[in-house]
């Protein structure tokens, strides 16, 4: 199994999905400037299992590089199929990967949140002690 295409995937997930859209108006603006066909694909693809999907696919083109080595070489039987159909398998495990990793980035993410609003506020709290 190779992470790489892993860890971009949910690099790229995050970031389009959960970073770019509050990174100020310049995203969505661009995102209503698409064609509405292509912003109703930006709104449906949120899942982190559907949008791992395509991500999973599109990395796979770019690198060449596959999740798991056993779709590489299915049964010979499959003929032309083998190909694509090892391609379509590969992307789909790629998807249940991405959405439990954003699951866990999630899941740890919160803890993380509360322990540094905390801290800022016993800091705040400290420093009005202080004065």
């Amino acid at each position: 199994m190779t992470y790489q295409n892993l860890i971009l995937g949910l690099s790229i997930h995050l970031l389009i999905y959960e970073h770019l859209p509050h990174w100020g108006a310049w995203f969505n603006r661009l995102l209503k400037a698409l064609p509405l066909a292509l912003q109703t694909l930006y709104e449906q693809w949120r899942c982190p299992y559907c949008a791992g999907f395509w991500i999973g696919l599109a990395l796979h083109a770019v690198t060449g590089q596959w999740l798991f080595d056993s779709f590489v070489h299915l049964p010979t039987w499959l003929g032309v199929t083998a190909q694509p159909l090892g391609w379509i398998m590969d992307a789909l495990a790629f998807a249940v990967l991405n959405k439990v990793g954003i699951l866990f980035v999630n899941a740890i993410g919160y803890p993380a949140l509360l322990g540094y609003q905390m801290k800022q506020e016993f800091i705040a709290r400290k420093s009005v002690a202080q004065k």
